[in-house]
């Protein structure tokens, strides 16, 4: 078990929804309604500080149902939070459906993944022909088909 220090304003932990669930809910943290126009980019604040351990990261996803429901879903698609980063984790957010879409404080707008990670030192080569062949090469999006 892999411990993470947190410091919550509303005084809410977030928490695994389901036993084999692998991401957190986070939370809206408002002081009021906030509306989101269609095609529109907002910062949307949890209230949450997170001590991330060295070695791992918090991978902020989008919700699937505000996603597919609403057309909810995160600016960046996928957010790193690095372990050494402290200051409030907010969630950018964007409105792809056709309405507004209003988060009130409290509603769950994403959901955060702790991953184990290594960090890479890179060896130069001379040229591509120095890598390694492989079966797949150089194909890239699309190249096995449908």
């Amino acid at each position: 078990m892999t411990y993470v220090k947190i410091f919550s304003k509303s005084g809410e932990i977030p928490k695994y929804e389901t036993e084999n669930s692998a991401g957190l809910d986070l939370r809206a943290m408002l002081d009021e309604p906030l509306t989101i126009k269609p095609m529109e980019r907002v910062l949307i604040p949890t209230g949450i500080f997170l001590e991330i351990p060295n070695g791992f990261e918090g991978q902020v996803r989008a919700r699937s149902g505000l996603s597919i429901k609403n057309g909810l879903t995160m600016v960046n698609g996928v957010g790193t939070v690095d372990a050494d980063y402290r200051g409030e984790l907010k969630v950018p957010m964007i409105n792809l459906g056709s309405e507004d879409f209003t988060v009130e404080s409290g509603d769950r707008i994403a959901q955060i993944v702790f991953a184990r990670y290594e960090s890479v030192k890179f060896e130069p080569v001379d040229s591509v022909e120095s890598l390694e062949k492989t079966k797949r090469g150089a194909g890239g999006f699309g190249h096995t088909g449908r």
